[in-house]
């Protein structure tokens, strides 16, 4: 396993909560599109989201979970790289 709460100490929720809600208001300051940048994060997240509960907790993805994530991937890459008329 890749991380035994049982040995690092600390309170590790609380710092992860802080630290997504940072990242949550960081996110709004972008200067492009606010709307598109959030699909991009959105995708990725969900693909990362599945490595960490696969590396970290032991959590074996089934290909429904793969086939979601890459849909998640290729919705935000078609948001944020289609060409618009403007």
């Amino acid at each position: 396993m890749f991380f035994n709460p049982h040995v690092v100490k600390g309170d590790f929720g609380t710092a992860g909560g802080v630290i997504l809600a940072l990242y949550g208001i960081v996110a709004t300051w972008q200067t492009a599109n606010f709307g598109r940048v959030y699909a991009a994060y959105m995708g990725i997240f969900i693909v990362m989201a599945l490595l960490w509960a696969w590396k970290a907790d032991g959590f074996k993805p089934d290909r429904y979970d793969i086939i979601g994530a890459l849909i998640a991937l290729v919705g935000a890459c078609i948001i944020v790289y289609a060409p618009r008329g403007h």
